[in-house]
């Protein structure tokens, strides 16, 4: 984890995120990060401690009504919550819940993989999250500017797919046909947390394994059905892919050892975790790869 935020740390983004796959829980423990403040609730003063306080209540009560046992509660900054919890119930209509209160919004559920986002610093939010305390065997990072889209935390990357467990993407590029794409996916029973182009790709992803679609085939089908220019990562419990466009218009390097993958936008982010020397590949237009963690 201390490699993911050397290579990303050079930068100064508007928002940073990780996605990691965290071990030492049971199988049947669930994770769920959330936000219990907006950037316009802040502007409100000393009130907002009592507001985000209210609304982590009702987060409890929720989780309580639905039979949910929470393992642990912790507050790694004021107005974001990690809950470990145990619940043999029907999870997404609990998440849909806890959703229905204003302000409140779940950044994140999985058994084995951990998503962590939020505005600034590569280095400050990994600070304020205790990134370098998390073990694991393989994770995905980003720092972003906001180009297309509002800058919050929900637009952060990277992005999880409601309500799916233990699935996260981090995109770099344009998908010139999300509308189109988002409003097919919304029929079939899919829900979207922000107007972010990339969120899409998680959607795509988690749609076609939740039907019994292997990752590689899932990443292969989406180069001949998504349009735009794109190069994205996918980060499962048990699995990282990548997939290029037709165009591979938006760079990636990849540098892949017996017992190390490591990719990046610029080769400078796996030079700053690699000193040696070192051979790296920019993989062709249409390229799909898959490991297995």
């Amino acid at each position: 984890m201390t490699a993911m935020l050397q290579a990303l740390k050079h930068r100064g983004p508007d928002s940073t995120g990780y996605a990691v796959y965290s071990k030492g829980r049971a199988p049947e423990e669930y994770v769920m990060r959330i936000k219990v403040a907006e950037a316009e609730d802040k502007a409100i003063g000393r009130g907002v401690h009592k507001l985000m306080a209210d609304r982590v209540a009702r987060v409890d009560a929720i989780l309580e009504e639905h039979g949910a046992k929470v393992v642990s509660k912790e507050a790694p900054v004021e107005h974001a919550l990690r809950y470990v919890l145990t619940h043999d119930g029907d999870t997404p209509a609990m998440a849909n819940h806890i959703e229905e209160d204003k302000g409140t919004e779940i950044l994140s559920m999985g058994n084995g993989l951990e998503l962590i986002k939020d505005l600034g610093d590569a280095t400050v939010v990994a600070d304020a999250y205790g990134l370098h305390e998390f073990e694991g065997t393989h994770g995905i990072g980003h720092t972003r500017m906001a180009t297309e889209s509002d800058v919050d935390i929900k637009s952060a990357h990277p992005y999880w797919a409601f309500p799916y467990n233990d699935i996260s993407v981090v995109h770099n590029g344009q998908i010139t046909n999300y509308w189109i794409m988002r409003r097919e996916m919304e029929r079939k029973g899919h829900r979207f947390q922000s107007n972010c182009d990339s969120e899409l790709l998680a959607v795509y992803t988690a749609h076609n394994l939740a039907n019994g679609v292997e990752l590689e085939e899932s990443l292969r089908r989406s180069i001949e059905e998504i349009d735009g220019v794109f190069t994205y990562l996918v980060c499962t419990k048990d699995q990282l892919g990548m997939a290029k466009d037709t165009m591979a218009a938006k760079p990636l390097v990849l540098y892949e050892s017996d017992d190390l993958i490591a990719m990046a936008s610029e080769e400078v982010s796996i030079r700053a975790i690699l000193p040696h020397e070192i051979d790296t590949t920019d993989p062709y237009d249409e390229e799909v790869r898959v490991w297995q963690a």
